[in-house]
């Protein structure tokens, strides 16, 4: 009974342990979600070749304070700017023509360029409130975060 009970607070602490981790969601669900519980949406325009956008998302997904406060005041998307699959987001289709997905270029167009990674910001009704393009280490992050919170 002892070694159970040894076992079972061992297990316990090393749960508590774990980094937390980030909810996240497609463009789709977006819309049911935000009639159940209306929330901001963080956008990370991203490609499976560009080692930044991998570190920004590890930031997203793992760092404790940068992934709470992203679950508790924003619905969080990754949007691969390579990806071939249509996407329905705000009543439009976008598609991927000339390389690049039409949904990335609307979302990380900062001066006319389209960077890797960039972050976009969305209001509840789908307008760009906040952009940065490149990369952002977690405390950064978390004070741009917090900031656009709280407007």
């Amino acid at each position: 009974m002892r070694r159970i009970l040894i076992l079972f607070l061992f297990i316990l602490i090393m749960v508590s342990d774990l980094p937390a981790q980030n909810r996240i969601v497609k463009f789709e669900e977006i819309k049911v979600l935000n009639q159940k519980a209306p929330k901001p949406m963080v956008v990370l325009i991203m490609t499976s070749w560009c080692k930044y956008c991998h570190a920004m998302k590890n930031t997203m997904n793992k760092d404790k304070n940068v992934a709470a406060l992203l679950n508790e005041k924003f619905y969080t998307v990754f949007l691969d700017a390579e990806d071939k699959s249509e996407i329905t987001f705000a009543g439009r289709k976008f598609k991927h023509r000339a390389g690049l997905h039409d949904l990335a270029r609307e979302l990380a167009t900062i001066k006319g360029q389209v960077s890797y990674p960039t972050i976009a910001v969305l209001n509840l009704k789908n307008e760009i409130i906040y952009q940065h393009a490149g990369f952002l280490p977690p405390r950064a992050m978390f004070s741009i975060l917090e900031k656009v919170s709280k407007n």
